[in-house]
């Protein structure tokens, strides 16, 4: 754990230091036991070598132990034999065998020890909640735990293997935002969740897109997740001006207490006077009049903007510059950053971002995603009624999802009949599972895969299982790294099952069109700096708003839990499900040189 991969986690500072093992020295311990590479026993196990170290677990307030060996993948027995005499002592027990059946000791042990380090925090608040649960369930009701691959599990399976549920909420919104956006008629996605303290985007071309090499907290994690990429820039983001005069936002954040200065939130001192509070990304917004005081979560909580003025006026007194232009400057910073991240996901995967429709949704979201859409060339932007609680509704419209895998480390020509007899156990678990989750045997599906990697390669593609197979690693190597090669040899590396079972999801509901006219929802026109300067323009009130009506930017809407801004090139129509589909406007820079747009 603490020499990892050896990786410098800031390549130029030498004296940086990689984050701290989440167990300390002291704590990690050794059994003298052996298996060789093709699972064959050298040296067994002696079980007195573990009642030995109970005691000193207990003397040091152990309560989880995760538990990695070498080669557990190819021979468990040895693991199991070590998690039975601590579960028997009273400890919680992470064996990596049951985690993480996979070769590369150093990822299958970082992912058993985040497992062991939450697993017995998720066990308790689930406990908890499922007993308070018993007096007030209908019938028919079940509790399920979304998991960062995009689908949920019981609440038993998530007590013992929390680390497959980590990423559970960012999972909730992509899966979420593919459900609003194919009701819409859009499936070639690019999702933005900006919250208040990170912004979460992905990339769906049909299908949700999963990865095995995520790290969180500096701990890598093997365990299939939906690919999400994450920046620290959200509402709540605080704005600095740093030693060399330029202005920074985040990734600091102010968080939901004392939150942005505007709150006025924040321990009162002994005087009862509130703290001045951060400048934050919302604190310029309310500057800029794109946020609406007497509108702040429909009314109910009345935003201060004598005290977002005054928190912007600390970085715009150390830049020398006028308030509005310093709001105006955290907002084209904010923005960059997250530009930043949706190139990550789109461009520098070879996907053209105006190929795809962006979904914007979290609180914070909308007021941002058609400047972003217009910075990438994006043509159109979805927002849904949903968005601030989008991740929430996801979470209902998730499938019951399992995830098998076992290393194998077979040549590439192995017939397929041989690989079908490696993945019949781990079908046989799918189903297993599946049924014991209450899933009817009509709605599982099994999709087997391989992960597969030129001989030499350290790192392998993952692709569907079938006739095919070595021709689709083909393709996917010539996708992801621009070459690939008929003639160097193949090696499998690990068979692998994703075990799918269909839920019943929420209706979203479709409604009779009206016509354009959104005169019956306008709230008043109200003074907003752009980047042209300060023009009154039209609010309108979101959930007043009817199918097919029309507005023409600019333009801001009030919804009760989001506000959207709309630029002055875009148009905006109310779509059947009620989605704000934005069709974003070319900036002013075409229309200039070109002469016309």
């Amino acid at each position: 754990l603490r020499i990892g991969r050896q990786h410098r986690p800031s390549r130029y500072d030498l004296f940086a230091d990689p984050p701290a093992p989440l167990v300390p020295d002291r704590w990690r311990l050794e059994v003298g036991e052996r298996v060789d590479c093709h699972g064959q026993v050298l040296e067994r196990l002696d079980p007195a070598e573990i009642d030995s170290m109970i005691p000193f677990l207990q003397a040091e307030g152990i309560t989880s132990v995760a538990i990695s060996l070498i080669f557990s993948f190819l021979h468990p027995a040895h693991e199991q034999a070590i998690a039975q005499q601590l579960r028997t002592a009273g400890f919680f027990v992470s064996p990596s065998s049951a985690i993480l059946p996979e070769y590369r000791e150093y990822e299958r042990t970082s992912t058993t020890v985040v497992n062991a380090y939450v697993s017995p925090i998720m066990d308790r608040y689930l406990g908890r909640l499922e007993e308070a649960l018993i007096e007030n369930r209908h019938a028919g009701d079940s509790l399920r735990i979304m998991q960062s691959n995009g689908g949920s599990i019981s609440a038993t399976e998530a007590r013992r293997s929390a680390v497959r549920s980590i990423l559970s909420g960012p999972a909730g919104g992509v899966v979420g935002a593919k459900a609003v956006g194919e009701a819409a008629g859009y499936s070639r996605l690019i999702t933005f969740d900006m919250g208040g303290t990170s912004t979460d985007v992905s990339l769906c071309e049909g299908t949700l897109r999963t990865t095995t090499e995520a790290e969180v907290g500096g701990c890598p994690l093997r365990i299939p997740m939906l690919d999400i990429h994450t920046v620290g820039s959200g509402g709540g983001s605080i704005a600095a001006v740093d030693a060399g005069g330029a202005l920074r936002v985040g990734p600091a954040s102010a968080g939901a207490d004392p939150g942005p200065a505007c709150y006025g939130l924040g321990r009162p001192d002994d005087a009862g006077r509130r703290p001045a509070g951060f400048p934050t990304v919302t604190d310029a917004n309310l500057v800029l009049g794109r946020l609406a005081a007497d509108h702040f979560l429909g009314g109910a909580m009345q935003l201060d903007p004598e005290r977002a003025r005054e928190a912007i006026g600390r970085p715009a007194a150390e830049l020398g510059l006028p308030l509005e232009r310093t709001a105006l400057g955290i907002i084209d910073v904010v923005n960059a950053q997250m530009e930043r991240a949706l190139r990550v996901i789109s461009l520098e995967r070879g996907h053209d971002p105006c190929d795809f429709t962006l979904v914007s949704f979290g609180g914070a979201g909308g007021l941002h995603a058609a400047d972003l859409a217009r910075r990438l060339g994006i043509q159109r932007v979805l927002i849904s009624p949903y968005a601030a609680t989008l991740s929430a509704l996801g979470m209902l419209m998730a499938d019951v999802i399992k995830d098998y895998t076992q290393t194998v480390m077979l040549p590439g020509d192995t017939p397929l009949a041989a690989l079908e007899k490696r993945l019949q156990p781990l079908t046989r678990a799918g189903v297993r599972d599946l049924l014991a989750e209450g899933v009817h045997r009509s709605e599982i599906v099994v999709e087997p895969m391989l992960d597969i990697r030129y001989q030499g390669q350290s790192y392998e593609l993952t692709v569907p299982f079938g006739a095919s197979v070595r021709e689709r690693f083909r393709e996917a190597h010539q996708k992801a790294y621009g070459y690939a090669s008929q003639e160097t040899p193949l090696e499998i590396v690990n068979v692998r099952l994703r075990a799918v079972g269909a839920v019943r999801r929420p209706p979203l509901p479709a409604l009779p069109l009206a016509g354009p006219d959104p005169s019956p929802a306008l709230l008043d026109r109200r003074p907003v700096v752009l980047d042209a300067g300060r023009e009154l323009i039209p609010f309108y009130r979101g959930e007043a708003l009817r199918p097919g009506n029309k507005i023409p930017g600019p333009a801001v809407v009030l919804r009760t839990d989001t506000t959207i801004l709309i630029g002055r090139r875009d148009r905006v129509e109310v779509d059947r499900y009620q989605n704000l589909i934005i069709a974003v406007g070319r900036t002013g820079i075409i229309e200039t040189i070109g002469g016309k747009e």
